[in-house]
């Protein structure tokens, strides 16, 4: 698995309140947001990324107002309805 580091200024972490291991935390979750709306892969591999469960992560997706459902135009969607 690749490790990728950054620098946040202590003055960010007094701003917002968080300590280090929250900042890694939310960095995490952001970078993992960030892959998954830009690349079409599997849930699994960004909730690895996110360090959350499947499920906290397709929670988190949805409070980011991110739909896990992915559809190429309005008559696949109504198909993919019509089978539900």
């Amino acid at each position: 698995m690749c490790q990728i580091s950054i620098k946040i200024p202590d003055a960010v972490l007094y701003d917002t309140h968080m300590n280090q291991e929250e900042a890694t935390a939310f960095a995490q979750r952001i970078v993992a947001l960030g892959y998954y709306t830009q690349n079409n892969v599997s849930i699994g591999y960004f909730s690895q990324i996110a360090g959350m469960t499947e499920e906290d992560f397709i929670k988190y997706l949805g409070m980011n107002q991110v739909s896990i459902f992915q559809f190429d135009n309005k008559d696949e969607f109504m198909e993919e309805l019509k089978n539900a």
